[in-house]
């Protein structure tokens, strides 16, 4: 299980780190209730993906809109300890 932790937790940071090369950080900027609506948005769309079977036609899948919410948890937590 250690493995497969490391591996998502890497895959996960790689993300971050994209979108914020891509993004700059804009988090640092938002609110803790922003970032909690964000969440949420994601905990939507993955029922919503659910809901399709796993088919996605332009969206990130699964994976990727769970990493999001690990980061936006992380964003958040940085954003209640400043």
């Amino acid at each position: 299980i250690e493995d497969l932790y490391f591996k998502y937790f890497n895959a996960t940071k790689a993300l971050m780190d994209d979108k914020n090369h891509d993004y700059g950080e804009a988090w640092r900027d938002m609110r803790v209730s922003s970032l909690t609506d964000l969440i949420l948005m994601k905990i939507l769309r993955v029922k919503q993906i659910e809901d399709n079977d796993g088919k996605t036609i332009i969206s990130e899948g699964l994976d990727a809109n769970y990493m999001d919410m690990i980061n936006y948890a992380v964003f958040s937590l940085i954003r209640l300890s400043e």
